[in-house]
């Protein structure tokens, strides 16, 4: 948890000695991320026989990498829009979007616990998302960058059920890292190469410490940090997992605070303790 909550500060850092929060640089961010973890793995593949995956297990994986590159490149470029703590506090809401898919797809029955957690968990939501005093510093979009936020929770929501059931069907961490990583690189390298025809981005330009950044984030939040998070999904329910990602805003938004001064609104952290209450509620209520 630790590890994956410093992300968005290195991102943040990477912007800054860019100076550059636009768009298609959190897009760079977000597919150099997971290039690099791939290229990390790769001395790995020699021990990653395709013969003894079977095809529903593998596109699983597969699938789950396409949701974990449409995650990142909606919630690093939150991070250009919103302040720290916003972003974090609404891309931590999987429980609530797991629990829904498990009603709608999974025909589980919710109690009027998980109900009422979830009901309080919008409006927790919706307090942070319509915080217009958030336009601080260069976040200076807040709606939009919520927005993208709380897409990114959707989209890794995903990314956890799906790794969950692949590995539950037998597929190794090791092959399911390899799989998804590789997969959601391969997803956004044609991004990379689109932006930089269309906008003519000299990818070697950026300040040396912008790449120390990305190689933090591959190693630190990647490799280390959502590979725990799916080796624990071979013993923990995605719900409990989905859970403990909810000290990410906390862990975030306090070192955001000393490291950009970035004090968040009395009405983000208003909303962002109404939306935790919430989804411990539908997590309790689930298990019930």
């Amino acid at each position: 948890m630790l590890a994956v909550s410093s992300s968005a500060i290195w991102i943040r850092l990477a912007m800054q000695a860019a100076d550059n929060h636009t768009l298609e640089f959190s897009l760079f961010l977000a597919a150099s991320r997971l290039l690099v973890s791939a290229l990390i793995l790769l001395p790995f593949s020699r021990k990653f026989q395709l013969s003894q995956i079977n095809s529903s297990t593998f596109l699983a994986a597969a699938i789950a990498g396409l949701c974990l590159a449409i995650h990142f490149a909606s919630w690093v470029s939150s991070l250009a829009f919103t302040s720290i703590t916003a972003s974090t506090t609404l891309v931590t809401t999987t429980p609530i979007w797991v629990a829904l898919y498990s009603r709608f797809f999974r025909k589980e029955k919710l109690s009027k616990t998980t109900l009422a957690g979830i009901g309080i968990s919008f409006a927790g939501g919706i307090i942070i998302a319509f915080t217009g005093a958030e336009a601080i510093a260069r976040g200076h979009n807040p709606i939009v960058g919520n927005g993208l936020a709380l897409f990114g929770a959707i989209m890794v929501s995903a990314y956890l059920l799906l790794s969950n059931k692949a590995q539950k069907a037998g597929l190794s961490i090791g092959n399911f890292v390899l799989i998804a990583y590789s997969t959601a690189a391969m997803f956004l390298l044609p991004v990379m190469i689109i932006l930089q025809i269309s906008y003519k981005i000299d990818y070697r330009a950026y300040d040396p410490q912008v790449y120390l950044y990305v190689v933090l984030m591959a190693v630190v939040c990647q490799l280390i940090g959502h590979t725990s998070f799916n080796w624990a999904l071979q013993s923990i329910s995605p719900t409990f997992v989905a859970l403990v990602v909810l000290l990410e805003p906390v862990i975030a938004g306090t070192i955001g605070v000393f490291v950009f001064r970035e004090i968040p609104t009395i009405q983000t952290v208003y909303g962002g303790f109404v939306l935790i209450v919430g989804i411990i509620l539908a997590v309790v209520g689930k298990q019930n």
